[in-house]
């Protein structure tokens, strides 16, 4: 064999060698409705997707694509992804639902995995994190820390994820301070700074001293902070630029270690179409340092509830419960199955103002 013959297989080789590390290579996409730096929500979503490049290294290529709108154009951005090879699609937004469904059942070899819906396919696994868990903790530090007795706070979509939060909050806050009433802001949206300062503003106006959110950015902790004597909790991501005062405590999702285990199952050949819905016991939601600000009895009783939640010797929906109609929900002592729960519709009984369709 001449040395030409010999450079020629060499470089045969090379080539075929380069090949097969490229197809040993997984890409894993991400469709974010906001910008990765909202500070919120897509922010916590991007740092998961941070952590699956440091855990895998060159064995992985992520690609994403934020402030995508829910709708048609996130059906575009998916198969686009699809189409670029993408081995598995996460959808991080309850809009993206029938997208996701859409767009899987014509990429079948194509692994998705969508945040916080209830449709499911052979292709297709759902995730989600019991962020009731943590309003809770806020409800209590909330109740026990006003002194207008007037709580605002900002929803985002009337979905059942959010309506869980604001029953999960009054309760808490109606428990310790039975004199509490909630005043609910429905934004429709997200992300939108400008609206949701807005929101922070129109409750301060009519009282509120305490603002919680289902929203995804820092403007009602910067409303807040101008305001003055309003305390704030942030969001998805622990905001605490905005600490001691206002944010008093956040709830913190982390995705991390589900995004890598899923990857990891694609890798591996194991991935199977699953129902993930973790809270504070395996660590999908976290509980932000509480501040100083907070009175150090409070601070030990939502650490107490914190620690009793995580061990499952309290559940946030605990009996006797009833819904804002005044029939009964649950009796002393029992606890909200979980199905009730993914498809909460309806106001406890306390809150004013209708849930819009």
């Amino acid at each position: 064999m001449n040395r030409r013959t010999l450079l020629a297989s060499a470089a045969l080789a090379l080539g075929l060698a380069g090949t097969a590390i490229a197809q040993d290579k997984t890409k894993v996409g991400f469709i974010f409705v906001g910008p990765v730096g909202d500070g919120g929500w897509t922010y916590e979503h991007n740092q998961g997707r941070l952590a699956v490049e440091e855990h895998f290294g060159d064995a992985v290529e992520t690609v994403f694509q934020e402030s995508v709108p829910e709708g048609a154009d996130s059906e575009r951005a998916m198969t686009q992804m699809a189409l670029g090879g993408a081995d598995i699609i996460f959808t991080t937004s309850f809009g993206y639902m029938d997208p996701t469904i859409n767009v899987a059942s014509k990429f079948p070899n194509v692994k998705f995995e969508h945040a916080t819906g209830y449709k499911r396919a052979d292709n297709v696994s759902t995730y989600s994190a019991r962020f009731y868990e943590g309003r809770a903790i806020q409800g209590h530090i909330a109740g026990k820390m006003t002194k207008t007795n007037k709580i605002g706070y900002i929803a985002s979509f009337p979905i059942p994820e959010v309506i869980r939060g604001i029953n999960s909050a009054y309760l808490h806050a109606k428990k310790v301070n039975p004199d509490v009433e909630f005043s609910v802001v429905w934004a429709y949206t997200w992300f939108d700074p400008a609206k949701e300062a807005d929101a922070a503003n129109a409750l301060i106006e009519q009282g509120a001293d305490v603002i919680l959110q289902h929203t995804d950015s820092t403007a009602p902790q910067a409303a807040a902070e101008k305001a003055g004597n309003v305390i704030t909790f942030g969001q998805a991501s622990d905001m605490g630029e905005y600490a001691p005062l206002p944010r008093v405590s956040s709830i913190i999702d982390d995705w991390a270690p589900y995004y890598i285990a899923r990857v990891q199952a694609v890798k591996d050949g194991t991935w199977e179409s699953t129902d993930t819905w973790d809270g504070i016991g395996p660590g999908m939601v976290g509980i932000g340092e509480i501040s100083d600000a907070v009175p150090a009895e409070v601070k030990a009783e939502a650490l107490a509830m914190k620690d009793a939640i995580a061990s499952g010797e309290y559940h946030p929906f605990t009996g006797p419960i009833k819904k804002q109609d005044g029939s009964d929900w649950l009796a002393e002592g029992e606890t909200a199955d979980d199905g009730t729960l993914a498809g909460m519709d309806f106001y406890v009984e306390g809150l004013t103002g209708d849930i819009p369709n």
